[in-house]
């Protein structure tokens, strides 16, 4: 399976919801993406729920985010086995 946003093949994938959870409103779905543990922990170590929800909504907003670009080139060179840290 590969991952969403930084393409490598891993034994697991995770669901990532486009739009949080925390800011739909009654009855609204979010659109889902699956994505390595490693590209969702740097989702959330970088961006609020409210900044997901309003400014980084789709997978394309996702890879042109500056700082998201340099972590998906650094994690592709990575193993897949690997478990990978985030900073905050």
């Amino acid at each position: 399976m590969n991952c969403a946003l930084c393409g490598r093949e891993v034994a697991a994938l995770t669901e990532h919801h486009l739009k949080p959870r925390s800011r739909l409103k009654k009855g609204e779905i979010s659109p889902l993406i699956e994505i390595c543990s490693a590209c969702h922990r740097q989702i959330h170590a970088l961006f609020s729920n409210w900044q997901l929800a309003e400014e980084y909504n789709s997978l394309e907003r996702l890879r042109d985010e500056p700082r998201m670009q340099k972590f998906l080139l650094w994690i592709a060179r990575q193993d897949a086995g690997k478990h990978i840290r985030v900073r905050r």
